[in-house]
C-alpha cells in the first residue's frame, strides 16, 4: 500500500448540482485493485465472471467487500474496521481500526487525482483499460501507467467501490463507486464520475481497493503474500 498525504478534494453531484470540499488526512491505499488471486487467498473463492488470478477481482458487492477486509485484516492481526449490520444491508465504520477498509469517494477522487486538475491523470489509452481497448474483459492489473502518485488501474479496468452511501434521504443503502470500467466507453471514465448501487449488487466491472489509515502496512492489492 502507498502513503497518500493530506489535501483538500472538490467533489461534485452532477445530479443534485452540489459541490463541497472534503479535507483529508493522510492515508494509505492499493497500489492496484484487488485481484483474483488475493481475494482467493483469503476467502477461498473465485467469484469473477472473467477468471484469471492476475486480474482485479469483480463480481462482488459492497458486503463482499468489506467482509473481504475484515477477514483480511484478521489474518494480519489488525482489528477489523467493520461492523456488518445483522439485515445484511451496511456496515459501520470504527474510526479508530487499524485494519483495512474502502476509501471514502473523497479518499478516492484525491487519490486518483494525485495532484492533477483534469478529468484524467493522463492520456486515457496510456492510464486505463476501456472499451476501445479492453478487448472486452478485464485486464491484469498494473499493466497501464500509473498516476504521479505509483497508483495504477484508477481509472479503467473495474469500477471500484467507496465506503459512502450515495444519498441516504433518497436511496437508502445504496452505496457509491467509482473509476469506470473495461466496458465503458471514454466519458465514462473520468476522476468526477459517481454511480451508485445497493450493497448487494455485483456485476462482472465492479470490484475495489484496499485502504487504511495512515501507519498501516501491508499488500499493495495485487498478488498479496
Amino acid at each position: 500500500m502507498l502513503t497518500i498525504p493530506a489535501g483538500i478534494v472538490a467533489l461534485r453531484d452532477d445530479r443534485t448540482q452540489r459541490r463541497w470540499d472534503v479535507a483529508l488526512e493522510s492515508f494509505r491505499i492499493g497500489a492496484a485493485p484487488v485481484t483474483q488471486a488475493l481475494y482467493a487467498e483469503v476467502t477461498g473463492s473465485w467469484p469473477s465472471s472473467h477468471v484469471d488470478a492476475r486480474c482485479p477481482v469483480e463480481s462482488v458487492s459492497w458486503l463482499d467487500a468489506v467482509a473481504f477486509c475484515n477477514q483480511l485484516s484478521g489474518k494480519r492481526g489488525l482489528t477489523a474496521a467493520y461492523v456488518i449490520h445483522d439485515d445484511a444491508q451496511g456496515a459501520d465504520l470504527l474510526a479508530d481500526a487499524d485494519g483495512y477498509r474502502l476509501p471514502t469517494e473523497a479518499e478516492w477522487e484525491h487519490a486518483c487525482r494525485a495532484g492533477t486538475r483534469g478529468p484524467r491523470y493522463g492520456h486515457l489509452g496510456d492510464i486505463a483499460w476501456f472499451a476501445d481497448n479492453s478487448g472486452e474483459r478485464p485486464q491484469p492489473v498494473g499493466g497501464k501507467q500509473s498516476n504521479a502518485w505509483g497508483l495504477y488501474d484508477m481509472l479503467g479496468n473495474v469500477w471500484e467501490w467507496c465506503s459512502d452511501q450515495y444519498d441516504p434521504q433518497i436511496y437508502g443503502a445504496y452505496r457509491i463507486f467509482r473509476g469506470g470500467g473495461w466496458a465503458d466507453r471514454e466519458r465514462g471514465c473520468l476522476a468526477t464520475n459517481r454511480r451508485r448501487s445497493h450493497p448487494t449488487f455485483r456485476v462482472d466491472d465492479l470490484g475495489f481497493r484496499l485502504c487504511a489509515n495512515a501507519g498501516v502496512s501491508g499488500t499493495d492489492g495485487r498478488m498479496g503474500s
